[in-house]
């Protein structure tokens, strides 16, 4: 996760962060977490119980609820570089779903049922009845799947790169898909190249693997993986029955998940528009922050 400029400021102090978040994986390099002067509402780490299960998430700002959901392997740290922006207007949780990050990683046969029921025990727990939804790759693909599941729950959706249809897992590159577990330095110099239009967001590939090393999630991404290639609960022909306000937006250089991808979503969303963002990659929101926060407080005012 990278956080919004490359100025020689930010560049003191630096730190990579992996994370495959896709609907089925994706990475991130965090640079500067805090820029100075810029984080004028303070975020909070907070956790709650969800099942009997210790999830953590960070809130920032107040107003309607934005809930944030990461993506495969990832966590909360996907989205400093955009909760600033969006906190001044909206009350901005983003958590780290169930297997991930600082939440507990119990032994489940996780696919993506699982986190849609998770969020839903979620948002009851912190007494959320209905939220505008923002997911990337793997969380967008929760996103979706809560909208169709819970409809009365969600005001808004924004769905990033995401993944859900059937035809990726089965028309992804086998060395891409065997990739995604992330198991070695060669998984995260692949995948850098498919996730991230500018390569120094994956240069330091041994901090990345060392990150990985230490996550913990490795079971998580494995019975997710699986549970994809199974063709668990995907979104194939029923985008149609979302009826909510949706902004698709992609990064036209994602090599993961390519671009006729978002074209699809935003074609069988009726309710729908895309944003194709020039120059960036999987992680919009990490790579092109200020273009990624721009495009979804606009929507978000719009839909109002």
């Amino acid at each position: 996760m990278l956080l919004q400029t490359w100025s020689s400021r930010c560049l003191v102090e630096v730190r990579l962060k992996l994370a495959c978040a896709f609907a089925i994986g994706l990475f991130a390099a965090v640079l500067c977490p805090s820029l100075q002067g810029k984080e004028a509402i303070p975020k909070a780490d907070k956790f709650v119980t969800v099942y009997g299960a210790k999830i953590h998430y960070v809130e920032a700002g107040t107003g309607a609820p934005l809930i944030l959901i990461h993506g495969l392997a990832d966590d909360v740290g996907i989205w400093d570089s955009i909760i600033p922006a969006l906190s001044t207007k909206f009350r901005v949780i983003a958590l780290d779903q169930i297997g991930f990050g600082r939440s507990d990683k119990p032994l489940l046969n996780y696919r993506v049922s699982t986190f849609v029921d998770f969020l839903d025990g979620f948002l009851t727990e912190l007494k959320i009845d209905r939220a505008s939804l923002v997911g990337n790759s793997l969380g967008a693909w929760v996103a979706a799947a809560f909208t169709l599941t819970h409809p009365g729950r969600v005001d808004r959706l924004v769905l990033s790169d995401a993944a859900g249809y059937a035809v990726l897992a089965k028309t992804m590159d086998p060395r891409a898909m065997s990739a995604l577990r992330l198991a070695s330095r060669e998984d995260i110099r692949y995948l850098g190249a498919l996730t991230f239009h500018d390569k120094r967001f994956y240069q330091d590939i041994d901090a990345i693997f060392k990150q990985r090393v230490t996550a913990g999630d490795s079971y998580t991404v494995g019975q997710f993986l699986d549970s994809m290639v199974r063709g668990d609960d995907v979104l194939d022909n029923r985008l149609p029955m979302i009826n909510r306000p949706t902004l698709v937006i992609w990064g036209r250089d994602d090599k993961l998940i390519p671009l006729s991808f978002g074209e699809r979503f935003h074609k069988e969303i009726a309710n729908s528009r895309l944003q194709i963002i020039d120059n960036c990659g999987h992680i919009p929101q990490l790579e092109c922050p200020t273009e990624f926060s721009a495009a979804v407080l606009q929507f978000l005012s719009d839909a109002r």
